[in-house]
């Protein structure tokens, strides 16, 4: 495993930080932003369970999910009213938000709210993209394509380099396994953190079955937890999550959402394998 001080240390807010030997960071919350009432249930949730844990942790939803299997999902409450929602719920709690954005003119209006400006996998080698990113000046997060070998990602990253930004985040999500399913390949890990910058571990969307329902994305929930303590003994910088309080009854990703009551001890076990981790590398 790669030396973690070698990473670049990337601020998020006013007092979090991810990579260069910061304690482990989690990104976490509901796929989509599904109503004012639910985001301010969550995102509350969520910073109690940060505060009592001790671990830091970004609020992630987003206004649009524009990648949808069926043309009748929901799709979120749209750019405008979507961040009205997410800059209360970071007025309310504190916490810094992430959102994801999907043509080069949503960066800016995202950039007012968010803290990280995400840049969907299969939109990772938009060049376009990823430098309106970049010129926000927040840090960026992007998650490396299905298709993508973990090595391609040295191009995303030199693009966002090339643009004037040191504030880069990598994830990891999966890697296209035959029709309608992933595979994680943890090797990956090492090698984007050979990069220099830091790797999130996506744990919930690598469990995706892309299709696998028809008209869904259908999922293999139950392994979410188990991969996410194996990425976590390899050593990465981040957790991603995507967490409901309700996941059968969540408006997008429902097959693939962590239970919320479920998601404190899960926190507390990889905060364990963590520190274990950092010893013994």
């Amino acid at each position: 495993m790669p030396d973690r001080p070698k990473v670049e240390r990337v601020l998020i807010g006013a007092d979090i930080a991810i990579g260069g030997g910061a304690p482990l960071a989690v990104i976490a919350g509901p796929c989509v932003v599904e109503s004012l009432e639910h985001a301010l249930r969550m995102s509350s949730a969520l910073r109690r369970i940060s505060d009592e844990i001790g671990v830091p942790l970004i609020y992630k939803s987003s206004y649009d999910k524009a990648n949808r299997t069926s043309g009748a999902s929901f799709r979120g409450p749209g750019l405008r009213k979507g961040l009205e929602i997410l800059a209360h719920v970071k007025g309310e709690t504190g916490l810094p938000i992430l959102t994801d954005v999907h043509t080069p003119e949503q960066a800016g209006a995202a950039a007012e709210v968010a803290d990280i400006i995400q840049v969907p996998a299969f939109l990772c080698r938009q060049t376009d993209l990823l430098l309106a990113a970049a010129a926000t000046g927040r840090a960026v997060n992007v998650k490396k394509g299905q298709f993508l070998a973990p090595w391609d990602t040295a191009g995303i990253v030199g693009k966002l380099r090339g643009a004037g930004t040191r504030k880069i985040l990598l994830t990891e999500r999966g890697t296209c396994f035959g029709y309608n399913n992933l595979i994680v390949d943890f090797r990956a890990l090492p090698v984007m953190r050979s990069l220099g910058v830091p790797v999130v571990y996506d744990a919930t969307h690598s469990m995706q079955r892309p299709g696998g329902g028809g008209s869904f994305t259908a999922g293999t929930p139950e392994f979410i937890a188990d991969l996410a303590r194996a990425a976590t003994a390899v050593g990465v910088d981040a957790l991603f999550f995507e967490v409901h309080d309700d996941p059968p009854r969540a408006l997008s990703d429902a097959s693939t959402q962590f239970p919320l009551s479920e998601f404190p001890a899960l926190l507390r076990g990889l905060i364990a394998i963590d520190a274990l981790a950092r010893r013994v590398s």
